[in-house]
């Protein structure tokens, strides 16, 4: 009999009118979301690529060390097909030179603010909404369907437990859902392997742990469906009780959940952040051309005395001594703004652990979270590579300043000591080009396997406690329903 229950639900599944258009839209979001992110992520590494190649052509035809700068370039994720997450809305390259910190810039979104109104569409995006609506409009009427057409007194009249009802009904439920919409997933998972994408290893274990984490949100909000038609005596009224929950659990709460964070972990804006970096950089080289206005003055001396002749062991020390205070009010820049960017980073981590904590009441802030952090594109994302290319940063100024020392190029000219010819100053001209023999190279971030499917671990907890939390409720609500 048990059987049976499923087979029928199994039948009352596939062969309703729902079912086919429910199956091709799901195929064709789901097929056109994975298509498209191919392409961008196919038209982004070209552009990576390309940028590598014109950054590298860039340095080669400097001739002045102290005119060298670099970039640096976020590479892309094959995991970004999938879940975009943040990929879109930060920046993919930051200048690397002394007078600036690192910021990521030019964002996908800033360079065609039409997809940022619209965003993309993408896997877990279908998945949230479209699977869980649909999950919603097939379950609605599971248990009080049956009563208003009189089948569930036929059901009980025989010998099955209420028990065996409610776990018949979830698993034909079950079965004749998420089997179907398999057949999409496993089509995207080839189409993406059709267009070349490269996944490593690490990829296709992360890619692995996104389908299950997908599949247990899908599982809750059937069992949701089952719940809701086994509170309610009529269909009519789950089906509005069902459509308010999905509304609130999907669109209301994970931004409630942010909006009330930010109401009460007060974190000021980057403009407050550069604002101040500029004020104390502005009086610093303030101070530094005071200085270097006294010295100068002093050197000359007066009309009624003039300064005494300087050997070129003396203008040599003192060319030194100005060098030496100007790293050394670069330095101090550095570092307060360091201190700025990691008070506000520490600030912004506490709005965010409390926002994640009141949005994860919703299971659709729980796959979104869960989704980021198993591809990389987390809220974390924009720190991480900005922390790479700072450390990137300190490499490549200190190989500059190596050269400098080796070649005597200061400050755009070349200084030259000899014995027999004293010292020599001419501007720096190396019609050659520079020997980048040494120089770092930028390494982004490496994703750990391990670490990002723990983060997610939680979320997939989360899914896993609601969903049974949701079916104890319905065999409680199913032993105590009215079969009359």
């Amino acid at each position: 009999m048990f059987g049976s229950l499923i087979k029928k639900e199994l039948q009352s599944i596939i062969f309703s009118p729902k079912f086919p258009a429910t199956f091709a839209v799901c195929s064709i979001l789901l097929l056109l979301s994975v298509y498209i992110g191919v392409n961008e992520y196919r038209q982004m590494n070209k552009q990576h690529q390309t940028a590598l190649q014109l950054a590298e052509e860039r340095m080669q035809q400097q001739t002045s060390w102290t005119a060298l700068r670099d970039r640096t370039y976020r590479p892309t994720d094959p995991l970004q097909i999938f879940v975009s997450g943040l990929n879109y809305d930060i920046g993919r390259w930051s200048a690397i030179d002394p007078e600036q910190g690192v910021q990521l810039r030019n964002s996908p979104y800033s360079d065609d603010p039409i997809f940022a109104v619209f965003r993309f569409i993408d896997f877990v995006f279908v998945v949230q909404v479209v699977f869980s609506l649909f999950a919603i409009l097939f379950t609605y009427d599971a248990v009080n369907g049956e009563r208003e057409s009189g089948t569930l007194r036929l059901v009980f009249a025989n010998s099955v437990s209420r028990v065996q009802y409610v776990v018949a009904k979830v698993a034909g439920m079950w079965l004749g859902l998420i089997i179907p919409l398999l057949v999409p997933v496993l089509l995207s998972i080839l189409l993406v392997l059709l267009f070349g994408v490269q996944f490593s290893e690490a990829d296709w274990i992360r890619l692995l742990a996104l389908m299950g984490l997908s599949l247990v949100y899908v599982t809750f909000f059937i069992v949701l469906g089952v719940l809701l038609s086994s509170v309610t005596r009529r269909s009519s009224s789950s089906f509005l009780v069902a459509l308010v929950v999905w509304i609130g659990f999907v669109l209301i709460i994970p931004r409630a959940g942010v909006m009330t964070a930010g109401q009460i972990v007060d974190v000021p804006g980057l403009a407050e952040i550069e604002s101040r970096r500029d004020a104390f950089a502005k009086d610093k080289w303030a101070a530094y051309m005071e200085d270097m206005e006294t010295f100068y003055a002093a050197s000359r001396g007066s009309d009624n005395a003039p300064a005494e002749p300087r050997s070129d062991d003396e203008m040599w020390a003192d060319m030194m001594r100005q060098d030496s205070l100007r790293r050394t009010v670069q330095i101090e820049i550095d570092r307060f703004e360091e201190q700025l960017k990691e008070d506000w980073r520490n600030r912004k981590l506490v709005l965010q652990r409390l926002g994640f904590s009141l949005s994860r009441f919703s299971p659709a802030s729980a796959l979104q979270l869960g989704a980021m952090n198993l591809a990389g594109s987390d809220i974390e994302l924009k720190a991480r590579f900005e922390e790479a290319m700072r450390e990137y940063r300190r490499q490549f100024l200190d190989f500059i300043e190596k050269r400098q020392a080796e070649s005597g190029d200061v400050g755009g000219v070349m200084i030259e000591m000899n014995s027999e010819t004293g010292l020599k100053i001419t501007a720096s001209r190396n019609n050659s080009g520079l020997e980048l023999t040494g120089k770092p190279t930028f390494s982004a971030p490496v994703i750990r396997t391990g670490e990002v499917v723990t983060k997610a671990s939680v979320d997939f907890a989360i899914l896993l406690f609601g969903s049974l939390l949701a079916l104890a409720a319905a065999f409680v609500a199913v032993l105590r329903y009215d079969v009359r």
